[in-house]
């Protein structure tokens, strides 16, 4: 099991952090007071499914109780194979400026005690853990996109995985795929439909695929599709993201696509690849 203690300064984007932790993999709760995840993680060992990836936040938010934290760090350390401390840091100045946008009082804040001095008090109570922090993320000049990218520098190397790439075979006839990033049309190629003996076959066949891949057309293709993700799936990654659909879509979605998006799949080693065909067993 692997838990990740996510807090910081309030503001500073623990939000934002947990969305991009649970797309990397982690099962993520807000605002967890510290004397619940002891039975919390026991409870996770315990599950029919046991959890692997964890991430709790915590801040001041829980009052008094957020003290606490100290104390059960190191109970959590000996629940968990692997523990972690992420904090969240941010200047004042943007601070302020933030919680001004967003018209939300600050945790600490009221009528009686103005966000300057709530700040002061946040930077007090959080000294500790800002100092034995695992992990320290300034997120001062950050966009959501490179706190994302950050997140995913540091813990998707953890877990020694890479962004999920999903790849989909279609047919044009039956539509459009709404949720492919990028979309690709195999039609120039010539269809094994109009082959008697390949007709009810598909591409999963090793006819249809010999067909298909005798052509020196679709040798160059697949070759130019490889290469373009070789340099596109890196870059995307950079800027945080953990999933990617690609869709290749051919008449009838049942030879020449799920052909090239099986050969696809065996070209992308080292990545987590995910293969649909979506209307291949169609008629």
């Amino acid at each position: 099991m692997e838990l990740i203690i996510v807090t910081g300064m309030s503001g500073a984007g623990k939000s934002l952090a947990s969305n991009a932790l649970e797309d990397l993999g982690y099962y993520c709760v807000d605002n967890m007071p510290p004397a619940l995840m002891p039975p919390f993680l026991q409870l996770c060992r315990q599950s029919a499914q046991p959890l692997e990836r964890i991430a709790l936040v915590t801040d001041v938010r829980s009052g008094c109780l957020f003290e606490e934290l100290q104390a059960v760090l190191p109970r959590l350390q000996a629940a968990a194979d692997v523990c972690r401390v992420l904090f969240l840091d941010c200047n004042n100045e943007v601070l302020r400026r933030r919680f001004k946008e967003t018209r939300r009082q600050h945790p600490l804040a009221g009528d009686d005690r103005p966000i300057e001095l709530a700040l002061q008090q946040e930077r007090l109570l959080l000294a500790p853990l800002f100092d034995t922090a695992d992990y320290r993320i300034d997120t001062t000049y950050m966009s959501t996109a490179q706190l994302r990218s950050r997140l995913a520098e540091v813990f998707r190397d953890k877990l020694g995985a890479s962004m999920t790439v999903h790849l989909m075979s279609f047919g044009f006839k039956y539509g459009y795929p709404a949720e492919a990033d990028i979309m690709l049309d195999a039609r120039c190629l010539p269809n094994p439909f109009y082959i008697d003996e390949l007709r009810p076959q598909t591409g999963m066949d090793a006819p249809v695929q010999a067909y298909v891949m005798g052509n020196p057309d679709a040798v160059e293709l697949l070759a130019r599709i490889t290469a373009l993700l070789e340099h596109l799936l890196p870059l995307y990654e950079k800027e945080g993201r953990t999933q990617l659909s690609i869709a290749i879509g051919c008449t009838g979605g049942k030879h020449r696509s799920v052909t090239l998006i099986n050969k696809l799949a065996g070209q992308l080693t080292g990545r987590r690849v995910l293969v649909h065909h979506r209307d291949m067993g169609k008629e």
